[in-house]
């Protein structure tokens, strides 16, 4: 605080007179502690205290702060099991139904309860997850500013809905003689009424770390038999909601806990934003990317494996040279037989071509027969045999090796919760992996996508996997990342793709969506290539946002590299979503689709090379509607301003690209 030693000596006594006339029952230990966060009241934190000695089964104290609502109970000892869970149940039996922003209320998952001994030195591990443990002399572990999650205005709002339901509590503050400055922490006093939403959403994800939809907090809570599953459209929360329900999950079990998902860079950016979220079980939960997790998995069982991109690559294109005279009058567009052997043959697990004569190509377009289809096996079974020569492996086998790896050797210490995000772009032998990997019981798999949001060609239903979800499954309605205009935008890229829930029956489209957020900005460019430089440039020069606040999205790695090369050449700073890891920076984030997979921005700006020699037909369809979905999850990306360029194949007219057409 901004106090001189003399005013924070003051405070310190009023803190202990207060808390003589309002708690006299405390003992030594729970007159420092308490006094400690009585203080802070002065910089608008709240304190509800019994003025009688609380029953077992109720926390001392319930304590409203910039890292969120807390309940703190003070002993010579922990709380055991059952007193713990009674001091839970309590704090979210009251505490449920807190309204927050745009309907939302307050998460079970965000309530912190807290455990204080006394003494100091080593951090205090708790035997019961329910809470966290610390010793007197840590407790300004609570006080850190890197943790503020709620500024004045929501703690003060939260606290008068507490004051209202604390029976039995008393809310206590001291003020200092002469009001300091505020404390940063608790700052950008933000009206939460809904004609003021729209400034709350400025923050990125601190809202969503303190309130859920109602619907989002049942699922967090739900007791779910078996495998369970959370379908959507792009930004109506699934993965805060994983992230709420794997908090709860570590609250209610011991074993470790794993979260995955098919896309590289996004565990790291999961995991700073759980470690806020959650940090008293940031060393539980293991976030890893699914090929990661294999390679250390077959490394631990005396199998490293690499993959060498390049030279899996040259053993596909020896395989094809053998049998392009057969297949290329096929091939509807470049790369398609790679793909298929990737996402179909080698994806669904296939081992002999009757299966794949059989099999449903789910996601594939072009028709084949049985003949087209022996073909298009022996050029699977050159390619195979090319890496075995050279003792390579692509990252379908270390799928394979995995899931023999551990039909031969299970975990020692198996998962207590497996969470599986972005599930619709993982092939399916990797769906069948993660199920042994969470194994059979209540609550132990949950995954989460969007059907609309699939950027690989190919596809399946879960129930192919093994993994029923019958009865165990929900879809999320309400947009709450996107700003109306933005939504608007994306929604001309959903009419192609039919929409699942991930197994099979109806789901919900993106133009179906109820939009919480409105506002937001788009402005387009269409021009030639040539051109592009200059508009991109001033693209950028001008965003509405901090530079670092926003992303430079394209298609594939060529396109990007065009892209980067203009950025570079003007002098601006960028970082590769491949490193990115959440952290803010002042840098432009630049990367493909495929990176920008599960993350958002303030600002995006897309830009598409329009294919050139398109042709129409059936065999084109395909390839349409995976362009249609990369273009919807690229728009979605966005929160308030979207910048879409198009760089047509051929010179055409500029549509003014220091003046875009704003919609």
């Amino acid at each position: 605080m901004n106090l001189s030693r003399h005013q924070q000596r003051q405070l310190q006594q009023r803190a202990t007179g207060v808390l003589a006339q309002t708690a006299p029952w405390l003992g030594p230990l729970g007159r420092r502690v308490l006094t400690a966060l009585l203080v802070r009241t002065a910089q608008g934190w709240h304190l509800f205290l019994r003025p009688t000695a609380p029953p077992a089964a109720t926390a001392d104290a319930f304590l409203i702060a910039p890292g969120g609502v807390f309940t703190v109970t003070v002993g010579e000892q922990l709380p055991d099991d059952v007193t713990a869970r009674a001091i839970a149940r309590h704090a979210e039996e009251r505490c449920a139904g807190i309204p927050g922003p745009g309907g939302q209320v307050l998460a079970s998952s965000a309530l912190h309860h807290v455990a204080v001994l006394p003494g100091g030195g080593r951090p205090i591990s708790s035997p019961i997850p329910l809470y966290q443990a610390m010793a007197e002399q840590n407790l300004d572990t609570l006080f850190r500013r890197d943790g503020a999650i709620l500024n004045r205005r929501q703690a003060g709002l939260i606290a008068d809905q507490v004051a209202q339901r604390l029976s039995g509590y008393r809310r206590v503050s001291v003020q200092p003689a002469q009001r300091a400055a505020e404390d940063a922490g608790l700052l950008d006093a933000v009206d939460l009424t809904a004609d003021q939403l729209a400034a709350a959403q400025q923050r990125p994800f601190e809202n969503w770390m303190t309130f859920l939809h109602p619907q989002q907090q049942a699922i967090v809570t739900r007791d779910y038999g078996g495998p369970a599953r959370i379908s959507g459209p792009a930004g109506t929360g699934k993965t805060v909601v994983a992230l709420h329900r794997m908090r709860h999950l570590a609250r209610h079990s011991m074993g470790p806990l794993l979260f995955t998902t098919f896309v590289r860079t996004l565990p790291a950016v999961y995991q700073a934003s759980f470690r806020r979220l959650a940090p008293e079980f940031a060393d539980r939960v293991r976030f890893v990317n699914l090929h990661a997790w294999i390679r250390g998995f077959l490394a631990e069982h005396g199998r490293t494996v690499t993959v060498h991109r390049n030279q899996v690559d040259t053993a596909f294109s020896r395989a094809w040279l053998a049998h392009r005279t057969t297949l290329a009058p096929l091939e509807p567009t470049p790369g398609y037989w790679q793909t298929e052997i990737d996402r179909v043959i080698k994806g669904r697990g296939l081992t002999t071509v009757d299966q794949y004569v059989r099999i449903a190509r789910r996601g594939r377009s072009l028709a084949l027969n049985a003949a087209q289809r022996a073909q298009v096996w022996r050029l699977y079974e050159a390619y195979q045999h090319n890496l075995t020569e050279k003792d390579l492996y692509d990252y379908n086998d270390l799928i394979t090796l995995a899931l023999a790896e551990l039909a031969a050797h299970p975990l020692e210490q198996p998962y207590a919760a497996v969470v599986v995000d972005e599930v619709q772009d993982i092939t399916l032998t990797g769906l069948r992996l993660l199920r042994e990997l969470a194994g059979d019981g209540p609550n132990r798999l949950l995954l989460v996508g969007d059907g609309q949001q699939q950027v690989y060609p190919g596809g399946w239903r879960m129930s192919e996997a093994g993994i029923p979800v019958q009865g165990r499954g929900a879809v999320l309605r309400v947009n709450y990342r996107n700003r109306a205009s933005v939504v608007g935008f994306a929604q001309r890229f959903d009419v192609t793709n039919q929409v699942d829930d991930l197994d099979g029956a109806a789901g919900v489209a993106l133009r179906d969506v109820e939009i919480a957020n409105p506002g937001g900005e788009i402005r387009r460019w269409t021009g030639p290539e040539t051109e592009l430089p200059t508009a991109l440039v001033h693209a950028v020069t001008t965003l509405p946002v901090p530079r670092g606040k926003a992303a430079l999205i394209t298609f594939n790695r060529r396109d990007l590299d065009r892209c980067t090369t203009n950025l570079r050449r003007a002098g601006i700073p960028v970082s590769h979503l491949d490193q990115y890891t959440g952290e803010p920076d002042d840098t432009l984030k630049i990367g493909t689709v495929h990176r920008a997979k599960g993350l958002d921005f303030q600002a995006v700006l897309a830009v598409v090379f329009t294919p050139d020699g398109a042709t129409d037909g059936a065999t084109e369809r395909e390839t349409r509607e995976l362009r249609a979905r990369q273009y919807l999850v690229a728009a979605t990306r966005a929160r308030d301003y979207l910048w879409w360029a198009t760089v047509e194949p051929h010179q055409n007219v500029n549509t003014d690209s220091t003046c875009p057409r704003t919609a």
